[in-house]
């Protein structure tokens, strides 16, 4: 598995754990939602800035969105 792919994977279970639609979590991480759909789907890269302001807002560390379960 990419790394790519461990975040996408870790980015979309760690929304849904908080209950966050792709709308509210893009909203609260002042972010476009087609950008979180284009990470979760493995569209796009994510810079260590953004993961780290995903990670703030879904309440988790930056490593754990990139951490292979």
């Amino acid at each position: 598995m990419t790394l790519r792919e461990v975040l996408a994977e870790n980015l979309k279970r760690h929304r849904l754990a908080t209950g966050l639609s792709q709308e509210e979590l893009a909203h609260r991480a002042d972010i476009d939602r087609t950008y979180v759909s284009s990470l979760e789907r493995c569209q796009y890269s994510a810079t260590v800035d953004m993961i780290e302001k995903l990670a703030r807002v879904l309440g988790v560390e930056a490593a754990e969105l990139l951490r292979q379960s």
